[in-house]
């Protein structure tokens, strides 16, 4: 039995806008601004929306080709190493089970905006039950409930994008129009660009977690009907309607809200009040928008959740189909469905999650860092074996006007994106130096690529696996 192929293009396209877009976006994004003021924040989201586009490019070139659940460690497995291909599944396996047990805790929070006196506990199993189930009827269901996810985010941020266009030309009262916070001065610190290179590096770090989730397209491309056609067609879209959605976003509150507002400056991830979108439209005069907001933000997390279970699931699944684990997770029940890689996956979730509620979390911070960094890690996995992909195949004899997909600008796009995902990987320490090392700063902050290069290292010393060479490399289709 194999996995069911029901997803189409719709299901696609918003299954990669729905992992990209959540509350890196709809909350975050107000310290941006506050750090590397309007102009600053704008520059760092361009540049990394160019290296997702990208890596984009990269992926569909070889999904379209090779289109296959588990699709990061099949690639890497064939065009890097054995061992590489090993060490990429289970980061990205591990990466989105965290990735699930951080959505419980979010959760749990949002919900407390409704209904402060039900304890936290109770919203995250009653989320996770929710999650579980939608997930082990069929893709099918994954795949609408995404869709259905993905169009609510959708809807609030085209809102949001009218509504601030409105306001800064003085259609909509509640600003004085033009763009005056673009040239605001704060003391030293002047718009459209605060604290110079470093804090635009910081924000560009940033940017790259929020666009984080685009590459999941990939992984439904094993269930996806026609993928020769299908997956071309959310490539193509998908770029542009996140880094439009970014793009504007971003430059509307910049030009809305001065990035040294009071409540943009005290800016979190808990304080739905406080929200860039919620402070523009409260000063439009739209009622509700604190839980009009909540209502948006707990869809994102939803989403996140559901699409973190789902390609952890399916990951396992694939890592057992190639024997790089138990071949138990790899059975499936009557609807297609990996029952067992889901059950696995969900009890590493909620024990990742009951980390967060013991002692004073300093675990939980470990295992979020190692989840953080490894999705820069996948990306550099993905640009590598795109390199190496297309040299395999032209030195195979192959001819690019037969395959379903060309990247653009090969071998500019993935050397770019390799260099630029590096650049990020080393970047996240920066701010330990600059005030001082911290042994546990520093390991807290690149356990993630520490864990990597150990599963990398040791499984190539155990099985004495060697790169591959690309005259030999498999380029068999499904």
């Amino acid at each position: 039995m194999e996995l069911k192929k029901e997803l189409g293009a719709r299901h696609l396209n918003m299954i990669a806008i729905g992992g990209a877009i959540g509350t890196g976006l709809f909350v975050a994004s107000g310290a941006t601004i506050a750090t590397a003021g309007p102009g600053g924040a704008l520059l760092a989201y361009a540049l990394v929306g160019f290296m997702v586009y990208l890596l984009m490019q990269s992926l569909g070139e070889m999904a379209t080709y090779i289109p296959i659940t588990g699709s990061f460690e099949e690639y890497a497995t064939r065009y890097v190493s054995p061992s590489f291909g090993f060490a990429t599944g289970w980061n990205y396996w591990f990466n989105w089970s965290i990735t699930v047990a951080a959505e419980l805790v979010a959760a749990a929070i949002i919900m407390k905006f409704w209904f402060p006196d039900v304890p936290s506990n109770v919203w995250s199993a009653l989320f996770l039950a929710v999650i579980i189930v939608i997930n082990y009827f069929s893709v099918k269901a994954y795949g609408e409930s995404e869709f259905w996810f993905a169009s609510i985010k959708v809807a609030a941020i085209l809102v949001f994008i009218v509504l601030g266009v409105a306001m800064i030309f003085g259609i909509i009262s509640g600003h004085d129009g033009g763009f005056g916070n673009w040239v605001l001065s704060d003391g030293e610190k002047k718009a459209p660009f605060v604290g110079g290179w470093f804090s635009i590096l910081t924000v560009f770090m940033v940017a790259g977690f929020s666009f984080q989730g685009t590459e999941m397209v990939a992984v439904a491309a094993g269930e996806t009907k026609e993928p020769e056609k299908n997956i071309p067609r959310a490539i193509n879209s998908i770029f542009w309607r996140i880094l439009l959605f970014y793009i504007f976003a971003i430059a509307i509150i910049g030009t809305l809200v001065a990035f040294n507002d009071p409540n943009l400056l005290k800016n979190n991830e808990t304080d739905i009040a406080l929200s860039p979108f919620t402070m523009v439209f409260e000063r439009a005069g739209i009622a509700f928008a604190a839980s009009v907001m909540n209502a948006v933000i707990f869809t994102a997390i939803f989403s996140a959740g559901n699409s973190g279970l789902y390609s952890s699931t399916r990951m396992l699944y694939a890592l057992a189909k190639s024997g790089k684990a138990p071949k138990i997770f790899a059975r499936l029940d009557g609807r297609g469905v990996p029952v067992f890689a889901l059950v696995a996956t969900s009890v590493v979730a909620s024990a990742c999650f009951l980390t967060s509620l013991m002692g004073d979390g300093s675990a939980y911070t470990w295992l979020i860092n190692i989840s953080a960094m490894s999705g820069f890690i996948l990306w550099i996995g993905i640009a590598w074996s795109h390199y190496n992909f297309r040299k395999a195949y032209v030195c195979q004899g192959g001819d690019l006007s037969r395959l379903p997909f060309v990247a653009k600008w090969y071998p500019f796009g993935p050397l770019a994106a390799l260099v630029m995902c590096s650049v990020i990987i080393v970047g996240q320490g920066l701010d330990i130096f600059s005030s001082g090392v911290s042994v546990l700063k520093f390991l807290s902050c690149y356990i993630g690529l520490f864990a990597f290069l150990a599963i990398w290292l040791g499984h190539k010393v155990l099985t004495k696996s060697k790169g591959v060479k690309l005259d030999k490399a498999n380029l068999a289709r499904p």
